[in-house]
C-alpha cells in the first residue's frame, strides 16, 4: 500500500500504551530482566507498579548490591534487597537463584529459607560464600515441590524425619560439607533423580553409594575411590575427575566401578591423577572383564602419553567400548618431554587390537612428539571405519612448514579405512 504523498504520517500510540500489553507478555519481558531492572520497572505505569511483586523467578547475586567505590557495605544492602523481597511479593516463586558467594560471610538468610519453602519453589540455586560454610536450616528440607537444587558453600545435615525430595530430578552439590552417611541417605531419598554432580566434597572420608535407579548423568570431581555405582540402571553418561591423592586414586578398581553399567554411553576420564585399576597391578590389562558395548563417546583428558602403564590403561578402556566412534584424547604434554617409543607406547602389544566402528579421533594439545606420531599411527593402522582424524596443536599461530611436515609425516602411515581425512589445525 502506498502513502498519500504531501503528507506527515505519523503512528502514534496510546499514552499509556505498555498498560495495554497483555499480562503474558509483560511477565515475560520482566522474566528476562535482571531482578534490579525488573524492580525499577514499576515507574513506567500503573499497572506496572507492583507487577514486579507476582514473578515467578528471580536471581540475585553480587551485580545487586555492588555500589560505586564499595561506599555501601555489600551485605548490608544484600539484606535491604531480601527484605524488600520478603515484604512485597505476592504469589508462588517457582525459580530463585541467589549467589553471594563474593561476600566474606554469609548472611542470615534462615528467613528467606522458609519464605521460598512456603511459595512452592521448585528450583532452587544457592551460592554461597565457602570460606565459612552456612548451615541450611532444616526449613529447607521440607520443599517438597523442588524438581532442581544446586548447592554450593554450606554444610548440609539434614533432620531425622526427612523423608526425601520426591520429585528431584536433578541434584548439585559443591563444595558443601556433608558426612558420607548423609550424602548416600540424600541421594537414596530422592527416587526420581537423573543428574547428579558431586564437585569436591567435604567431609566426604568413607565410601558413598549411589543407590539411583532413575539417575541418567553422573558428575564427579574428588577422590573417585569414594564412591561406588550401586544401583543406576539407567545411567548413561558419566565423568570422573580424580583429584584424591596418589594413594587414594590407586585404590580405585576401575573394573568393578561400572560392571553395573551396562547402558553407559558416553564417559569422560580424567588420566592426571588417577589410576585406574587396583593397586598392585604390575601391567594393566589388555581388556576389561566385561565389554560396554554401547559407549559411542570417549573423553580422555590430561593422559601423559610418555608414562606407559597410563597409555597402556588407556587403551584397554578404548578395547573394552566395541562400538566406540568417537574419541577425543587431551594430551598432557611438557615442552622438550619426549622420551620416545622405547619409554611409552609399545605398538606390538597391540598388534591385534581393531577398533572396528571408531569414527572419528580427536587430539587435543598436540606438540608433535613421537608418542604422539605412534599413538595416531596406531589409529590409523587398526580403525577400518574411520572418517577424521582432527588434530589441535598446543602451540599458537604454528609456521606453516612445521604444519607440512607433520602432515607429510602423517601421509606416510599405513591407514586401514580408505576414506579418513586428517586434519591438522593450529591456535591462533
Amino acid at each position: 500500500m502506498t502513502l498519500p504523498k504531501g503528507r506527515n504520517h505519523h503512528l502514534s500510540l496510546p499514552l499509556d500504551f505498555l498498560s495495554n500489553l497483555p499480562d503474558n507478555v509483560i511477565n515475560l519481558i520482566l522474566i528476562h530482566l535482571p531482578c534490579k531492572d525488573a524492580v525499577r520497572t514499576s515507574i513506567l505505569s500503573k499497572k506496572w507498579k507492583y507487577i514486579w511483586c507476582r514473578l515467578t523467578e528471580f536471581a540475585l547475586d553480587e551485580w545487586h548490591w555492588k555500589s560505586p567505590k564499595g561506599l555501601i557495605d555489600p551485605t548490608f544492602k544484600f539484606m535491604k534487597i531480601i527484605n524488600q523481597l520478603l515484604t512485597h511479593h505476592e504469589g508462588p516463586i517457582t525459580k530463585f537463584t541467589l549467589d553471594i558467594h563474593s561476600l566474606e560471610s554469609c548472611p542470615k538468610i534462615d528467613n528467606f529459607i522458609y519464605f521460598l519453602s512456603r511459595n512452592g519453589v521448585q528450583h532452587l540455586v544457592l551460592r554461597l560464600p565457602c570460606w565459612k560454610p552456612y548451615k541450611l536450616p532444616s526449613l529447607l528440607f521440607t520443599c517438597s515441590q523442588l524438581r532442581h537444587l544446586s548447592l554450593c558453600g554450606c554444610l548440609i545435615h539434614p533432620p531425622s524425619a526427612f523423608k526425601g525430595f520426591n520429585k528431584l530430578i536433578s541434584l548439585e552439590l559443591r563444595l558443601v560439607t556433608i558426612s558420607s552417611e548423609l550424602l548416600e541417605k540424600l541421594i537414596a531419598h530422592c527416587p526420581l533423580l537423573e543428574q547428579l554432580v558431586l564437585v569436591e566434597m567435604l567431609e566426604v572420608l568413607n565410601i558413598v553409594e549411589i543407590n539411583a535407579p532413575m539417575l541418567r548423568s553422573f558428575d564427579f570431581t574428588g577422590c573417585i575411590s569414594s564412591i561406588c555405582l550401586k544401583n543406576v540402571p539407567f545411567l548413561a553418561k558419566v565423568s570422573l575427575i580424580g583429584e584424591g591423592s596418589s594413594v587414594e586414586a590407586r585404590n580405585f578398581d576401575f573394573a568393578k566401578f561400572f560392571e553395573s553399567c551396562s547402558v553407559l554411553e558416553d564417559l569422560l576420564l580424567d588420566f592426571l591423577f588417577s589410576e585406574f585399576f587396583a593397586e598392585g597391578a604390575n601391567e594393566a590389562p589388555t581388556r576389561l572383564p566385561f565389554d560396554l558395548n554401547r559407549v559411542k563417546r570417549f573423553y580422555l583428558r590430561y593422559i601423559v602419553l610418555e608414562e606407559s602403564y597410563k597409555l597402556s590403561c588407556a587403551l584397554c578402556l578404548i578395547r573394552s567400548f566395541p562400538h566406540l566412534e568417537y574419541l577425543t584424547i587431551e594430551i598432557y604434554n611438557e615442552e622438550g618431554n619426549d622420551r620416545g617409543i622405547q619409554d611409552s607406547l609399545e605398538l606390538e602389544r597391540f598388534s591385534y587390537v581393531t577398533f572396528n566402528n571408531l569414527k572419528e579421533v580427536k587430539l587435543e594439545d598436540f606438540m608433535g612428539t613421537t608418542p604422539e606420531m605412534q599413538l595416531i599411527k596406531l589409529f590409523l593402522a587398526k580403525s577400518p571405519m574411520l572418517v577424521r582424524v582432527l588434530i589441535n596443536s598446543r602451540r599458537f599461530d604454528e609456521p606453516l612448514d612445521t604444519r607440512l611436515k607433520v602432515l607429510a609425516e602423517l601421509s606416510e602411515f599405513w591407514h586401514a579405512s580408505p576414506n579418513v581425512e586428517v586434519v591438522y589445525q593450529s591456535k591462533g
